[in-house]
Parts: C-alpha cells; structure tokens; sequence
C-alpha cells in the first residue's frame, strides 16, 4: 500500500462488499461503506463499527452523493435473479443512474473508480469459454434484461467517462461467486443447494442440470478486485474474474448432499428464461495483467460455506465452528479475529 487512502465501497454491507471493506480496512485504509441494505445487511458490518477508519451510511446510489474520496469501489446492485427481478426498473436505476452518479463523484474528484461488472454481459453464449471480446448474446426485453442489460450500459457509461472525461476506471466481469454471508433466500445456486440440503429439502435443480457453471470463492474473488485496482493506469479492463473450472449444476447438487450428510433427493423444475446453459471464464487475461488466479478449490470452499449456514441456521448461536470444517467462516463472531479475511481468521 501506498500511503492511505479515503476509499468509498458502494454495496459496503453486501456479500461481496463487506468482505471488500474488511480486505480494505486491514490495509490500512479508510473506508466509507454506502449501502441502502436493499439486499445488503448490517448485521455484515457489524464488527467493523469500532474501528475509527470504517465510517457507514445509509445512501441510495440512483440519487447523487457528495463526499470526498480518493477510490470508489462501486458493488452496489441485487445480483440474485429473485432480487433483482423483484423490482427491475429499480435495478436499471441502480445500473445506470447509479453509474452516472459514481462516475461523476470520480470526475470531480479525480478518484479511480472500479465497476462491479457481471459475466451476465454475455448472456446466454455462443462462445465457451467466454473471453472479454465476446459480446454477448442478451436478450434485451426478457426478465433479466434489468440486470444484464443495466450492467452492460453501465460498462458503456465507465468507458465514455474514461475516454471524455479522462476518469480512470477498472471494469472486472465477475463469474459466480460463493461463500460466508450469501443470504438463505437469495435463489443463487450454491445457497439454495446448501440451505436445501441442510434442511433435509429436495434440492431444485433448473433444467436437466447439465447446464455448467464455475464457481469462485470470496477471498480470491476480492483479491481479484484489489490486484485490478493496483494495476497500472493502463489496464483498465474489462478484466473476468472467476474460477475456470467448469462443473455441471448437477455435479454441485450431488456434491453438497454428500458433504451435507443430508437425505435430500433432487427435483428437477423448468429451467428459467434466458438462464444461461454455458458458464465458464477464460481468465487469461486476469493471469497475464494481474498474476491473478483462484487458489480454493470448491471442495474447501464449500466446506467453509456450508459451515456458515449451519451456523446461520442454527439462529447464529456461539462460535461458528463445523464439525467438518476447519474454517471459521463467519469471523466476526469470533473476536480477536475479527476483520480478518475467512482464510486468514484462524492463521
């Protein structure tokens, strides 16, 4: 790190966000957490609160925000289809008014501002793996359009702020990503899977569940973020950011009902409109400009998760430790470690 840095995380108290502020925060840094917890929760943050450098407000992105920063991390969107299809003019809004509203904070003030970006650029596509030249196969007016659509007009916005305005912008493409703090109701697959099995459910399988996905842990996912951040003025992005290894929904399924221990049996529903057969990132980029890579493997990864939502579960009771894992995957519960990246709380 060189020398400290104001840095504004919009999303803060999210999934992905809270782990960000606490990566952040360890660094050094001063952090300015901006979340209207739609999808996000305090309870993420909690732990930070005493630390004097973590400052939290209740803010609305689609509305302007006047402050001073040097870094903008901009997370802030339902990423989930069952959030954001709940209300999608809203998370057009969020997209693009709140885009133009992070970019014109960072034109002001002359700060790097980074776009939480999506594999869901590409849509349904007809290139595997995808690479960042792809462009894509969207439906522009099907239900997921809010989102896709919304996040590639935002990638359209950060690259005219960059070359008008001369912003400096970071744009990543995240590929599935999983771990502690997913909500239990959030429709994603790995937390659907994992809060079914443990509930002795049958787990829902979309389509025959052939369809692929590659999944990547919080913790490389965020150095990921940082690694793109700190990288010379010249890469800009958009830059993938996931796990290359492939595995069908269904592989998963099986996967965490044997870990589980549980009973559970599979049902398989329709698979939904516009839900993508085909995900995996060519990362080759990622490796050449960055030096990035993933290094959990989804069986440890899902060991870690797994041993939060039975914590989560249990009504989040005494310290969040599994009998099958090693990982404590909720630290702040855990003081002294609290702050601490999951792969690093127990070090």
């Amino acid at each position: 790190m060189h020398g400290q840095r104001r840095i504004m995380v919009t999303g803060g108290t999210g999934f992905l966000g809270s782990f960000l502020c606490e990566r952040l925060l360890r660094e050094g840094n001063d952090i300015l957490c901006v979340d209207n917890y739609y999808t996000g929760s305090r309870e993420n943050v909690l732990h930070l609160l005493d630390d004097p450098r973590f400052e939290i407000l209740r803010h609305d992105i689609t509305f302007p925000l006047y402050v001073e920063v040097d870094e903008i991390y901009n997370l802030a969107c339902p990423a989930s289809p069952v959030h954001y299809q709940f209300d999608p003019v809203q998370t057009v809004k969020t997209n693009v008014h709140g885009a133009i509203n992070m970019l014109g904070l960072a034109k002001r003030t002359k700060a790097k501002i980074f776009q939480a970006s999506t594999s869901e650029v590409y849509g349904d596509p007809t290139v595997h793996p995808q690479t960042e030249d792809y462009r894509g196969s969207v439906n522009p007016i099907g239900p997921r359009a809010c989102y896709d659509e919304g996040k590639r007009c935002a990638e359209t916005l950060f690259f005219d702020y960059h070359r008008q305005y001369g912003v400096e912008i970071r744009v990543a493409r995240i590929f599935n990503t999983y771990g502690p703090r997913m909500q239990t109701n959030d429709g994603r697959v790995v937390s659907n899977f994992i809060v079914q099995a443990l509930r002795g459910e049958p787990i829902t399988i979309f389509g025959n569940g052939t369809q692929t996905r590659s999944f990547c842990y919080v913790d490389d996912l965020i150095d990921g973020f940082i690694r793109l951040m700190g990288a010379p003025t010249g890469v800009t992005g958009p830059i993938n950011l996931g796990n290359p290894v492939e595995f069908q929904v269904r592989e998963l399924a099986e996967m965490v009902i044997e870990m589980t221990g549980s009973k559970s049996g599979i049902a398989f529903k329709p698979l939904p409109a516009d839900d993508p057969t085909q995900r995996k990132p060519d990362i080759s980029c990622a490796t050449k400009e960055l030096g990035w890579q993933p290094t959990v493997s989804l069986r440890e990864g899902l060991e870690r998760t797994i041993a939060y939502f039975e914590w989560k579960l249990s009504g989040g009771v005494g310290n969040m430790l599994s009998a099958n894992s090693l990982h404590q995957a909720y630290p702040h519960q855990l003081l002294p470690n609290a702050g601490l990246p999951v792969s690093e709380a127990i070090r």
